[in-house]
């Protein structure tokens, strides 16, 4: 058994508007943005409709309960050489981002918070 700490993770928040969105629009993506219009946000897409491709790198395939499958978590493989230090914590915060992300509407938006690897 592993005792690496994941590379990334959900807050009980984030956990529970994916399962809301997961109901509402099926199965879930995520890209993590490199900034411009949304600023470095995780993106949140229906499955599929984020085309990626070999400059991108799954993170993480995350476990979300009461979701049957799991959500795949996508960075740029640029991005990921700057981030390859950190752990990434996707949190929940009021306020719309500025991108297509699905949880626009719900007036909240995905933050993500990190922490340096073995901490």
């Amino acid at each position: 058994m592993s005792t690496e700490a994941p590379r990334v993770e959900l807050t009980p928040a984030a956990g529970e508007l994916l399962r809301k969105l997961r109901e509402a629009h099926g199965p879930l993506m995520f890209h993590q943005s490199g900034g411009c219009c949304d600023g470095s946000s995780p993106m949140c897409y229906p499955e599929g409709e984020f085309r990626t491709g070999d400059s991108d790198v799954l993170l993480a395939s995350l476990a979300v309960e009461g979701v049957t499958e799991p959500i795949g978590f996508w960075m740029s493989k640029s991005q990921y050489e700057v981030w390859s230090h950190t752990r990434l914590i996707v949190d929940v915060v009021e306020g719309r981002g500025g991108g297509f992300s699905l949880e626009a509407p719900e007036g909240v938006r995905f933050l993500i918070r990190s922490r340096m690897l073995g901490t």
